[in-house]
């Protein structure tokens, strides 16, 4: 049993496919069906239902899956701990960021990431939370920028910053004579929230109640699109900090923000990576690094 089977066995569990597996491990599907057979003839177990249209293991197949993982991830590990001894900070990282955040966070943390590291590459991935959790699992990721909390124990979690949430109401609300609200103030309006797999959904059904989800109108995919939802008096949202001076100018016109007595309501955003991903280091130091140098809006965690 060779480390280089080991990761024909992940791909072939990742791809689900010997075709797309093979293509990704730069040989013939004829050679990695051969590896594949030869490795199950060593250990003496079927590592894959080969009967169904996706290719999928077995289940003593998905135990040495894991198994396997953890083997070919420290292998990696190795291989960065060599490539990159001298330097922590001179490599590439596949960085994963929800879309509430990325659009309004990402412009302030890669100039300061840019102007302290400059060896460093950050590439960017924004997707929702399960996708980029699933991602990390897999290796895809390196590490992400979430909001908390995070409940697995493979991850190890850095709290950067707290941002605060706003109230956006439609021009002309009763509320909008109020300098600041209270969160009973808005329990018995109509909120409009993010679709379903966006962190921020929950969160605000956190402050508002889960009752709120009842009188929803309309749902959105993006920020933005719930910013025209309230300036076209469908109803109220709240609005992370980061996000409330990012809107365009029409909108300004149709929605009121209005900020949150203390304690406000908000969330918590966090640098988020495997706990055994190769050199911590690099991730621990990003985490400080972003820590330095927060965005006015927000407040340390």
């Amino acid at each position: 049993m060779t480390l280089q089977e080991l990761k024909y066995l992940v791909a072939l569990a990742d791809h689900g496919h010997f075709g797309r597996a093979a293509e990704a491990c730069f040989i013939t599907q004829s050679t990695l069906s051969t590896q594949i057979k030869k490795l199950e003839e060593f250990l003496g177990v079927t590592l894959f239902d080969r009967s169904l249209k996706r290719v999928t293991p077995t289940p003593i197949g998905r135990e040495i899956l894991a198994a396997a993982r953890n083997i070919v991830e420290e292998s990696e590990r190795i291989r960065e701990l060599a490539k990159h001894a001298q330097d922590a900070m001179a490599r590439t990282i596949h960085l994963g960021v929800i879309p509430t955040l990325g659009p309004y966070y990402l412009p302030h943390a890669l100039t300061l990431v840019h102007k302290k590291h400059p060896g460093l590459r950050l590439l960017l991935r924004e997707e929702l939370t399960p996708q980029i959790l699933g991602h990390l699992a897999e290796g895809k990721l390196d590490a992400a920028l979430l909001a908390l909390p995070i409940a697995d124990e493979n991850l190890k979690v850095e709290p950067l910053f707290y941002e605060p949430f706003y109230a956006a109401l439609p021009a002309g609300h009763a509320l909008a004579a109020r300098d600041a609200l209270k969160v009973p103030d808005i329990l018995s309006e109509k909120l409009l929230l993010l679709d379903e797999g966006h962190c921020l959904r929950d969160q605000a059904l956190d402050v508002c109640g889960t009752g709120s989800s009842g009188r929803e109108e309309v749902r959105a995919t993006s920020l933005e699109t719930l910013r025209q939802m309230v300036g076209m008096g469908l109803g109220l949202t709240l609005l992370p900090a980061l996000s409330v001076d990012a809107g365009p100018r029409v909108s300004r016109k149709t929605v009121e923000i209005r900020p949150f007595r203390k304690p406000a309501p908000g969330r918590t955003i966090g640098l988020v990576w495997r706990k055994r991903a190769p050199f911590p280091e690099t991730f621990e130091r990003l985490a400080a690094t972003l820590k330095s140098s927060l965005p006015a809006e927000v407040e340390p965690a």
